[in-house]
C-alpha cells in the first residue's frame, strides 16, 4: 500500500498543499475533493497506464451490462421471452484485446473462406475489440442460424458485426415477431436479405410484402432472386404495385412477375410506364395472357436496343412489322435472343425447311427451342416418316416440335418401329447433333 498524503507548506508558494509521497500526487488546497487529484507518478511506467485504461473500460462495460439488465426488461414487450433469452445469449464477453485481426476473426470465428474475408475485412476494419462482433453471432446463432447460414449472412452483410444487439437487432426481431414470424422464420430470413436485416425499414417492408405474396414461403421464394425490402416503399414499390394493378395484374401476376425480374418493382414508376407502352406498341394488350411476359422483356431494354432486334427479326424472316408484332404476342422472348442466334434459325427453318415467314411468324415458340437438341433431330424424324409413307404429308411439323420428349416418342417413335427398326437409334443419335445416313434426304 502507498503512502497516506500528508499536507504541508509549498517553500516557493506558502501555500498549503497535499502530497502523496509514494506515487508524488499533489492537490491544492482549493481543489477539496481526491477526484481533483492530479497524478503525477514519480515513476511513469506505460504499462501501469494500460493496466489502469484496461480496468477502467472493464469496470464501464461491467456497469453498461447491469444498467442494460435492469432498463431492457421494461422496454421490450412482455410476449417476445424469447427475445430476452437471445440478448442475454449476446451479451459479450469483458477481454481486452489490444491488437484485433478483423481478417482472422472473420475466417476462425465467422466461418468466411480466406478469400472472403480479404473482401469483407475493409468494410469492418474500424473494429477494434470482437466484443460487439460476438455479441452480435450469439444473438444470431440463438435466432437458430447454423454456422453455415452465419457466414453467408456476414459474407452478405459484414457489417451487420457492427450493428447494436439491443439498439437495433433486437428491436427489429421483435417486430418480425409481431408479424407472426417465428424464430426458424427469422433465420432463414437473415440468411436472404443481407444488409436489409438490420434496417427497421425491414419491419414496414414485411407487412406490405407478406399480403400481396400471399404466404411467407412465397415471399421467401421470391427474396431467393432478389430483395424487394431493400427498396423505398412509399416512394418506389408501392407507387409500382399500383400501377400494375391499374393495368389489370393481379397479386398473384405481380408476385411471379418479380420471381422471374426481382428489380421490375425497385425502378421507378416512369420506366415500368415506359415498357407498358412499348408492350401495348407491339400489339400485346394488358388483358393477353403474354403481357406479364412481355414487360419482363422490355422493361430493361432501351428504346435504341429494341429497334436494333426489330430491324434484325424483319431481316432474317422476312417478315413485316405487323408480322414481328404477332410473332412478339406470341413469344416475348425473341426480343432476348442473340443476333447469331437467330441468324442460325432462320437459315434452318427458311433455307433448310422451307417454312413460310408468315407460317413461322405465327409459330414464333419454334424458334425458342433448342435447334440442334429439338427441333432438328424432331423435323429429321417427321420427315423420314413422310418419305417412307409412314405418316401423312400434310401433318404439320410444328405439333411435334412442341409437344414433350415423352408424348413425341410415343406418337412418332414406338408407332413406326416395326416398319423402321432403326428409328429410335437414329433419332437418338440425332439428338447427339450427328446426322444419321436414313435422316439425309436428297
Amino acid at each position: 500500500m502507498g503512502a497516506l498524503p500528508t499536507e504541508q507548506a509549498n517553500p516557493s508558494t506558502g501555500k498549503q498543499q497535499v502530497t502523496h509521497t509514494g506515487l508524488g500526487w499533489t492537490r491544492p488546497p482549493w481543489k477539496s475533493s481526491p477526484r481533483h487529484w492530479i497524478p503525477i507518478p514519480a515513476s511513469f511506467h506505460p504499462l501501469s497506464l494500460a493496466a489502469a485504461a484496461a480496468a477502467f473500460r472493464r469496470a464501464n462495460i461491467a456497469a453498461m451490462l447491469r444498467l442494460r439488465g435492469c432498463i431492457l426488461p421494461r422496454l421490450l414487450p412482455p410476449p417476445s421471452t424469447s427475445l430476452h433469452r437471445l440478448l442475454s445469449a449476446a451479451a459479450p464477453a469483458v477481454s481486452p484485446s489490444p491488437s484485433f485481426a478483423v481478417e482472422e476473426y472473420l475466417v476462425a470465428t465467422c466461418g468466411l473462406t480466406p478469400a472472403q474475408a480479404r473482401k469483407a475485412s475493409p468494410k469492418i476494419s474500424h473494429l477494434k475489440s470482437p466484443a460487439n462482433p460476438d455479441a452480435v453471432l450469439a444473438f444470431l446463432a440463438g435466432l437458430g442460424l447454423s454456422g453455415a447460414d452465419v457466414a453467408t449472412v456476414i459474407r452478405k452483410d459484414p457489417k451487420l458485426l457492427c450493428a447494436g444487439v439491443e439498439r437495433t437487432l433486437a428491436p427489429n426481431v421483435a417486430g418480425l415477431i409481431s408479424l407472426g414470424l417465428s424464430r426458424s422464420d427469422i433465420a432463414r430470413l437473415a440468411s436472404l436479405i443481407g444488409v436489409t436485416f438490420r434496417c427497421r425499414s425491414i419491419i414496414a417492408g414485411l407487412h406490405y410484402c407478406l399480403p400481396l405474396f400471399g404466404s411467407y414461403e412465397n415471399l421467401l421464394r421470391a427474396l431467393k432472386s432478389g430483395s424487394v425490402l431493400s427498396s423505398d416503399l412509399e416512394r418506389v414499390v408501392e407507387p409500382n404495385v399500383t400501377f400494375l394493378r391499374e393495368c389489370g395484374l393481379g397479386a398473384c401476376d405481380i408476385a411471379k412477375l418479380y420471381a422471374h425480374t426481382p428489380s421490375l418493382l425497385g425502378i421507378s414508376t416512369q420506366r415500368i410506364r415506359t415498357a407498358v407502352a412499348c408492350v401495348e406498341g407491339f400489339g400485346v394488350d394488358r388483358e393477353s395472357r403474354m403481357f406479364r411476359h412481355a414487360l419482363q422483356v422490355v422493361a430493361f431494354l432501351s428504346e435504341e436496343k429494341i429497334t436494333t432486334k426489330v430491324e434484325h427479326l424483319k431481316k432474317m424472316f422476312r417478315w413485316s412489322d405487323s408480322e414481328v408484332g404477332i410473332a412478339f404476342s406470341y413469344a416475348p422472348t425473341l426480343l432476348m435472343r442473340s443476333k447469331e442466334s437467330l441468324q442460325l434459325r432462320s437459315e434452318f427453318f427458311i433455307s433448310e425447311a422451307g417454312f413460310e415467314p408468315a407460317y413461322i411468324a405465327h409459330r414464333p415458340p419454334m424458334l425458342t427451342y433448342s435447334l440442334e437438341g429439338r427441333v432438328r433431330p424432331r423435323y429429321y424424324v417427321v420427315k423420314f416418316l413422310k418419305e417412307n409413307g409412314l405418316l401423312n404429308h400434310d401433318r404439320d411439323c410444328y405439333r411435334a416440335l412442341t409437344i414433350s420428349e415423352k408424348f413425341f416418342v410415343e406418337k412418332f417413335i414406338c408407332p413406326h418401329l416395326e416398319a423402321a427398326p432403326h428409328l429410335a437409334e437414329d433419332y437418338a443419335t440425332a439428338c447427339r447433333e450427328e446426322v444419321p445416313a436414313r435422316f439425309i434426304f436428297a
